[in-house]
């Protein structure tokens, strides 16, 4: 089978991965070497949230705990939204992905035990019973992508292309064909501006979360939504797309562009801090700075509009220096970077996006509800998360179905024939001359999804955000009709459907639940219901 681009701008592999953090480079890994597999990331290969991860991967690693405290955790965190399926078949599966990651080289961090054996060191975050995060250092996310390059790179069947982003989904409903699946995908090649036709299989979006969507966010600029937004032009279901979560502590710097402070800081020991120095977090939950996410976030967010400041702190200098330098490096070079020693005094922090815990709705081997379409990582909703994800279970959830979308992609290959598919046709658009109407959309997107669509919501509210939200993807439309496509116009088309799916599913929630609080109705209903958004 030829995967070289033809004279038609047509390129042809048995599977496409749209996305190249820990659940797309998984992915490819885990199918058979004898498959033609296309991997496209829309920017350097290195850029992504799995780069940028610092906390770890949650799974039972020690005697001393179990499945069953994992599962309790998981699912007391979710709000009562998880689903107990997804999250034991998760769960279950843990210990086995990390064994594949060890065994591929990647250089967890481990202690030196007195008979001179080294075990794996085992952090705990918040809302977990037990010490069983595995981590490398502060960096987990980089020390894990790096690995995954790595191999992937010297692996002879599958293709890596950077500065590539995909356009659209092809389907057969869209070609006119009998039956409705997924056949490839439109992509920009933005080193060129040239859009060619990637046929495929098998189609897989791995592209990540939506956090961009937000003014504040910890995710890099890439996390756009757009395997979500595609996903739903194409006619697939979303779910639960208002619990977006919000990290509690991002560094607050005006130089540091919300970098994140990982979790583990609390979990060893950090403080959270008013301005005066006083603890807080004992006032909204008995478990204080090791309450779930949604609960530290609020209460953050909770005392900064009372006392009218723009951050609060965050303190671990209490702890020995040489403990802090050595298992935060990262973080502890990044602060120093800014003027913060970490082992002297308390980090200034905010809430900033981070993670979006809804997506495209999947069953547990990542299909989607179009044939030879999958959905894994961020970009999916399996029903693992519920209404809040507990830490560090992302990077679990990532592996985990990666591996199960390979093993059914490889058990059902697709025997149809390539249909015929149209090139990308741009004839009747133009060079657009007016690209400050991108730049200015894209930032009144994310202001008024940061200011009606934030951590604590009212009707009012979102109704002034689905106001604005209407007008924006109508001009976006045009604008996209009209224009021949950029990765900026691209991105911004993408973060409206999302942000419109965010507000919509809001306005439908009648409740206070896990990541979503309205003042308008503060308490949670009895029986827990998904919002399921049908296009």
């Amino acid at each position: 089978m030829s995967n070289k681009l033809n004279s038609r701008h047509t390129n042809r592999y048995e599977v496409l991965i749209i996305g190249g953090g820990a659940a797309g480079l998984s992915l490819a890994l885990n199918l058979p070497t004898n498959m033609q597999i296309a991997v496209i990331s829309k920017d350097r290969e290195t850029e992504g949230s799995t780069f940028y991860a610092q906390g770890g991967i949650s799974a039972v690693l020690r005697g001393s705990d179990s499945f069953e405290s994992h599962i309790e955790d998981t699912l007391n965190a979710g709000g009562g939204l998880c689903d107990e399926a997804a999250v034991k078949f998760t769960i279950e599966n843990g210990p086995q992905a990390i064994s594949w990651l060890s065994d591929l080289g990647v250089p967890f961090t481990t202690d030196k035990h007195k008979n001179g054996q080294k075990t794996w060191h085992l952090t705990r975050e918040g809302g977990h019973s037990h010490r069983r995060v595995i981590h490398a250092a502060d960096a987990t996310g980089e020390a894990l992508e790096t690995t995954l390059i790595n191999h992937v790179k010297h692996s002879e069947n599958i293709t890596l292309l950077e500065h590539h982003i995909a356009v659209d989904l092809i389907t057969g409903k869209k070609l006119g064909l009998e039956h409705n699946r997924c056949i490839g995908a439109y992509v920009l090649d933005k080193k060129n501006l040239r859009v060619q036709t990637f046929q495929a299989k098998h189609v897989v979006l791995a592209s990540g979360g939506a956090s961009k969507v937000y003014l504040y966010t910890s995710n890099p600029d890439g996390s756009t939504g757009d395997g979500i937004a595609m996903a739903t032009r194409a006619g697939c279901r979303v779910a639960n797309m208002e619990f977006m979560q919000f990290h509690p502590t991002c560094l607050y710097h005006p130089k540091a562009k919300s970098f994140l402070l990982t979790e583990a800081l609390r979990g060893e020991g950090g403080r959270l801090l008013l301005p005066d120095g006083s603890r807080f977090m004992h006032k909204f939950d008995k478990r204080a700075e090791l309450a779930p996410r949604d609960i530290v976030a609020r209460a953050i967010d909770h005392e900064m509009k009372r006392l009218g400041v723009d951050c609060l702190y965050l303190d671990i200098s209490h702890k020995p220096a040489a403990f802090i330098r050595s298992h935060f490096p990262t973080i502890y070079a990044k602060c120093k970077e800014f003027g913060i020693d970490l082992t002297k005094e308390p980090v200034p922090v905010v809430p900033a996006a981070h993670y979006t815990c809804g997506g495209v709705m999947t069953n547990l081997h990542g299909q989607t509800d179009i044939e030879n379409l999958y959905a894994i990582g961020e970009t999916a909703f399996t029903g693992l998360h519920g209404a809040n994800r507990m830490a560090s279970n992302s990077l679990l959830e990532c592996l985990v179905f990666a591996r199960a979308a390979a093993k059914h992609i490889t058990e059902n290959e697709n025997k149809h024939e390539w249909d015929a598919i149209k090139a990308w046709d741009e004839s009747r658009v133009t060079n657009s001359d007016e690209e400050v109407v991108v730049s200015h959309n894209w930032d009144e997107l994310r202001r008024f999804m940061w200011d009606y669509v934030g951590i604590v919501r009212t009707d009012k509210r979102l109704q002034r955000a689905k106001r604005r939200v209407d007008l924006l993807l109508l001009e976006i439309e045009e604008y996209y009709g009209n224009f021949r496509v950029t990765s900026d116009l691209l991105e911004l088309r993408n973060l409206a459907v999302v942000a419109d799916l965010i507000i919509r599913s809001a306005m439908q929630r009648k409740e206070s639940r896990g990541l979503h609080y309205t003042l308008d109705y503060p308490k949670t209903n009895d029986v827990p219901e998904n919002t399921i958004l049908t296009p």
